[in-house]
């Protein structure tokens, strides 16, 4: 699969390398341009590309977008038509300026997302895992209920179970937790599942307990 991936942060990067293990070619763009990128696509190999934001979107079936949420307007929304998306962002108040909307619990982040890029698929997913986590604990010899919990929430079915499917091949289990907006509330930061070190049945186990959101 084609893997557009728009951020080269602690995110984003190790995402990068994960899918280039895993099989896929992946097209990573950053805010400071795709020379700053040679050292990471020279690690990378043959599979993985430096280019600019509009061509890693064009790129990709799939766009995994790691970039501060305070940022999210300057995404080419036209360029998003019909892609399925992957939203790795967490909204902090200290570092993204305040969103009214978003303090009150009126909308989420993903939402606000998916507003802005009308055309995409959204599946909110990677938000919830340490990078250093990321970069170590997928274990593809492990089954689902062992490996460790990537959380996903979109209003697509079938766009949540291509996320699945990557998030499987890397060697972590996806666990849904429903549409952008339910879902996406469980999935905050300061929730019963943010950063958690869960399994497959872990995970499963505290988002079907009362109280478990």
């Amino acid at each position: 699969m084609k893997i557009g991936i728009i951020g080269a942060g602690n995110i984003g990067a190790n995402a990068a390398k994960l899918f280039v293990k895993a099989g896929h070619e992946v097209a990573i763009a950053n805010s400071r341009g795709a020379e700053t990128l040679k050292d990471l696509i020279a690690e990378l190999g043959e599979n993985a590309q430096a280019v600019s934001i509009e061509e890693a979107v064009k790129f990709g079936e799939v766009v995994f977008i790691s970039i501060p949420f305070g940022k999210y307007k300057t995404l080419p929304a036209d360029a998003f038509d019909g892609k399925i998306v992957i939203d790795s962002n967490n909204y902090y108040p200290d570092r993204d300026d305040s969103f009214a909307e978003l303090d009150d619990n009126k909308t989420t982040s993903s939402e606000m997302l998916a507003e802005h890029l009308r055309g995409a698929k959204i599946v909110k997913g990677f938000n919830t895992i340490w990078f250093e986590h990321l970069k170590t604990q997928g274990n593809t010899e492990l089954t689902t209920d062992e490996r460790r919990a990537i959380f996903i929430a979109g209003d697509d079915a079938e766009a949540k179970k291509t996320v699945a499917r990557l998030i499987e091949e890397i060697g972590f289990a996806a666990v849904d937790t429903g549409d952008l907006r339910d879902g996406g509330l469980t999935q905050q930061p300061d929730t019963a599942i943010y950063n958690r070190n869960l399994t497959g049945s872990e995970a499963e186990a505290i988002l079907g307990s009362e109280g478990g959101y």
